[in-house]
């Protein structure tokens, strides 16, 4: 089944921008595009750039998973695979030269600078989490270019209008 990815909000532009801005990442991009993959195949090919690759997929749900039934008569547990989810993107958003410019600048900022905010974010929020405009206040960074932030990040998600640590379920 073909899927499209509809993108409305413009900080949703950083998912597709960061999902292939590796090389590891756009080959585990292909591998789960070409057939359902585990967390542990993946991680056996490309490393642990790999699984996290994975765990950003599908923060960002750009994959789908099941789970995988063991060859009969192990004893293995079942394990998660992925696989793509969207086989296309459709772009359909305005925005403001000030909200591109900070989705632009959230998607290709130096990954040392982003661990930098990245930190100050998850120890504003903590383990309980905050409102988004609290945070932004604080970092004195406008909403768009939050939004964008919390997109890229796999450490946390929007959940209403706080931003709590996000949940991995792997």
């Amino acid at each position: 089944m073909n899927r499209i990815k509809v993108v409305n909000d413009p900080s949703e532009l950083v998912s597709a921008f960061r999902a292939v801005d590796t090389d590891v990442k756009r080959e585990v991009f292909k591998e789960v595009a070409a057939g359902w993959r585990t967390a542990q195949e993946i991680e056996d090919k490309f490393g642990n750039e790999g699984r996290l690759a994975i765990r950003f997929f599908n923060k960002m749900k750009l994959v789908e998973t099941r789970w995988q039934q063991p060859p009969e008569g192990t004893t293995h547990k079942p394990v998660k695979a992925y696989h793509t989810y969207y086989s296309a993107f459709h772009i359909n958003t305005s925005c403001s030269v000030f909200e591109i410019s900070d989705v632009i600048a959230a998607a290709g900022m130096l990954d040392k600078d982003f661990k930098k905010i990245e930190k100050k974010i998850l120890d504003l929020i903590g383990d309980e989490g905050k409102f988004a405009g609290d945070v932004a206040e604080e970092l004195e960074v406008s909403q768009t270019l939050l939004k964008s932030l919390v997109k890229r990040s796999v450490k946390f998600d929007y959940r209403g209008h706080r931003i709590e640590p996000h949940e991995d379920d792997e």
